[in-house]
This record gives C-alpha cells, sequence and structure tokens, in this order.
C-alpha cells in the first residue's frame, strides 16, 4: 500500500473489487445451486429461503478467504534469481564434492587399456 499514489487507480490485487466480484459470482451459483436442490422436484415450492441462505453464507465466507489470501500475498525477493544459491547453473563444476577433478587423466600406455582388460 506504500507504492499506492493519491487518485492512482488500484490494482484488481489491491482494489476490493475483485474479490468482492469473485464472492458474488459464487453466491449467485450457490443461490441456483440450492434453490434448484433443495426444492426437491418441481411439484414443490422453491426453497428461496434456504437458497438465500446458502447464497449469504458463501459470500461470506469466500470474501473472507479472499482477504486473507491478499493480506498473505509476498512478493519474492529480488535476490533470489540471481545465482546466489547452491547448485543453481547447469555448468559443470570443475572439482569438489563429488564432481569430476580438474587435474587431467594420465595417457594410458602400449599396454594398458581404459576397461583394465588385454588388449587383443
Amino acid at each position: 500500500m506504500a507504492q499506492q499514489k493519491p487518485g492512482a487507480p488500484r490494482s484488481l490485487r489491491t482494489s476490493v473489487k475483485g474479490p468482492l466480484m469473485f464472492s458474488a459470482f459464487w453466491a449467485v451459483v450457490v443461490f441456483f445451486g440450492v434453490l434448484i436442490f433443495a426444492s426437491g422436484g418441481s411439484a414443490r415450492s422453491p426453497r428461496f429461503d434456504l437458497a438465500l441462505t446458502g447464497a449469504g453464507i458463501a459470500f461470506i465466507v469466500i470474501l473472507v478467504v479472499a482477504a486473507m489470501l491478499a493480506m498473505s500475498h509476498k512478493d519474492n525477493p529480488a535476490d533470489l534469481g540471481k545465482g546466489s544459491g547452491v547448485n543453481l547453473s547447469s555448468k559443470r563444476p570443475s572439482s569438489g564434492h563429488g564432481g569430476p577433478s580438474a587435474q587431467p587423466r594420465p595417457e594410458a600406455g602400449p599396454g594398458d587399456s581404459r576397461d583394465g582388460g588385454p588388449q587383443a
């Protein structure tokens, strides 16, 4: 909120419009869902009382969850992608900790072979 300038429009994350629209959408979905399924068929009258109760509960719960998620949002520090960690590079290490050594291998002599068996 410190980056907000007076009179400038807020982003969707810091605005209240996004969570309110999201909660209202799901409240309408719950309203029609409860209205259809709580009546028990077309022979009975629709249960508007249960539908309004379900929509209100859904609106409040989803609004609280969206507000908590918005408040807990924290951007990653800028130094995370700069290579300051361990094994962030795909380059082979030159030495140490199980990596290939920097010293060259001795050349094989006339009677030596790389697999250790006699030469044919």
